[in-house]
């Protein structure tokens, strides 16, 4: 896939060096997002074939893949050192419903479509929004759902605080130019997101998950990461 941008962060890197709480870190709120998308599936008409772009460790991805085994299973990611490690675990899982392959937004096309395809956390590293969640929407199939988790203006002040303890603390484990570097694009609200956003650039209003899920009892972020799901309507016929 030819990329055309920059990408913030070098993920291979990033993974390759990767310990335990670089893996959690990277998923802090995935066991939410399992649970949602399960809410969700059980309201629609089931679950064919689903995609989680920018899947990390695939914590979301094995997830789908165990509780759907007939489900086509496709998890996509920018780092080949996450998706091996992914391919390895499926392998000793036997997971034969679930395959990982590279793609990097905002050029994500995977040249098919899929009843629900999850995109949690990256786009906060994607500055071009806009075309990312045109080609996320493309690959989603007719009477099917986009579910996107993305920081707001809310959330990105949340991270500027946080930035802010951190260059007052004398933390060594805590680094606060790698905290700039990781949540620039958020701090500086390059990468933000909004309801009015995901609309504009989909022409579809996004819902929020919590319509149709149950919404956990522990307090989570949901007022500054957001989770909707973007429905995509059955084709016309003509």
């Amino acid at each position: 896939m030819t990329e055309t941008h920059q990408p913030t962060i070098d993920w291979d890197e990033y993974w390759r060096t990767a310990d335990a709480d670089d893996h959690e870190s990277a998923t802090p709120s995935a066991h939410h997002v399992r649970e949602a998308l399960a809410d969700l599936v059980a309201e629609t008409d089931g679950l064919d074939s689903f995609a989680d772009v920018g899947c990390g460790p695939g914590v979301v991805t094995f997830d789908v893949a165990e509780r759907y085994p007939d489900a086509d299973v496709v998890g996509y990611d920018a780092a080949e050192a996450i998706l091996d490690e992914n391919r390895e675990r499926a392998a000793d899982d036997g997971l034969d419903n679930v395959r990982f392959e590279r793609a990097v937004l905002p050029e994500f096309d995977p040249d098919r479509q899929y009843d629900l395809v999850l995109c949690y956390g990256t786009l906060a590293y994607v500055t071009e929004t806009e075309q990312a969640l045109q080609n996320l929407y493309d690959a989603v199939a007719p009477d099917g759902h986009l579910v996107l988790g993305y920081v707001n203006e809310f959330g990105a002040a949340q991270f500027r605080a946080q930035h802010a303890d951190l260059q007052d603390s004398d933390d060594p484990r805590r680094d606060p130019d790698e905290y700039a570097e990781r949540f620039g694009l958020v701090m500086a609200e390059e990468s933000t997101l909004s309801f009015d956003v995901v609309r504009n650039a989909l022409g579809t209003w996004p819902h929020s998950i919590w319509e149709i899920a149950a919404k956990p009892e522990k307090r989570w972020a949901w007022g500054h990461v957001p989770l909707v799901y973007v429905p995509k309507p059955e084709a016309t016929v003509q």
